[in-house]
């Protein structure tokens, strides 16, 4: 197995319910003893456990947008957190702008226990998102105030663009290199979203992990993806394939543009006809 195919889950993978096609899951279980597959995703490994069910993992696993890299089996190859004073001062600044984060986090490496930690106040499309989707998720804590733990591996602001896209300058000039800033458009819920990584936290670094821990270059990486937070990643790459309904800036950086969407199969499509 020396290539290794990666991709990126919503928008790309997952159809627009949220979901893996049965079309893709057949595509993919198939391959699987022939090339190595794995994920790039912005997802946690819940969510991860949740979506891929049924499908046969047998590479390591790129979670968080970068942050963290474990096999299936929950090891974790590399963790990149944040310095929780680091958090707690970008939660201090954001307050600036009256607005409030979600915390993503780990808080036992051993069993990778995870924590979803939202503020009590939300703006509409937190409380829309959290009661759509999250209302019973067992990692769920809501905080009156919310402050960083010692492995918080993502800050995660949504909003309108305006202003996030003052806070994401503010959030630049106060702590430069830093942090790790990324703010795009989110489909599901029609607004945007700002997410705070380590600086090596990203999709980029993490492949980068995978590489050596596979022993498997960069050249004979194939990624598949859509939106911001894979432009770092299709630059490093042999073959970056962006799915049709991808953002424009990530069509420019893409060595193949698709003709199918994530609704179409386009990802499991290209698996079909090159995933030997």
């Amino acid at each position: 197995m020396k290539k290794l195919y990666i991709t990126d889950l919503d928008h790309t993978f997952l159809n627009s319910n949220q979901k893996v096609s049965d079309f893709s899951k057949e595509v993919w279980n198939s391959l699987s003893q022939k090339v190595r597959l794995t994920v790039a995703t912005a997802r946690s490994f819940a969510k991860i456990e949740e979506f891929l069910k049924g499908m046969k993992l047998n590479s390591p696993l790129i979670l968080l947008d970068g942050a963290l890299v474990v096999t299936a089996q929950k090891e974790i190859i590399d963790i990149k957190p944040m310095d929780k004073s680091l958090v707690d001062d970008i939660i201090y600044e954001s307050g600036k702008f009256d607005i409030e984060p979600f915390l993503l986090a780990i808080e036992n490496r051993e069993i990778l226990s995870e924590a979803f930690i939202v503020p009590k106040k939300m703006n509409v499309y937190q409380s829309t998102l959290i009661d759509d989707r999250y209302t019973h998720d067992p990692r769920l804590r809501r905080e009156e105030s919310i402050k960083g733990l010692n492995d918080t591996l993502k800050v995660v602001y949504m909003g309108d663009k305006t202003v996030l896209f003052l806070l994401s300058e503010q959030l630049k000039k106060v702590f430069g290199k830093n942090i790790e800033i990324k703010l795009s458009p989110e489909q599901y819920t029609k607004c945007w979203f700002l997410t705070i990584l380590h600086p090596l936290g990203d999709k980029a670094h993490a492949i980068k992990k995978v590489s050596e821990y596979l022993n498997i270059s960069l050249e004979d990486m194939i990624v598949f993806g859509d939106s911001i937070n894979d432009i770092e990643m299709f630059k490093i790459v042999g073959t970056s394939v962006a799915v049709s309904n991808a953002l424009d800036e990530v069509k420019k950086e893409a060595t193949v543009i698709l003709p199918h969407n994530n609704d179409e199969d386009g990802v499991a499509k290209y698996l079909m006809e090159h995933g030997v």
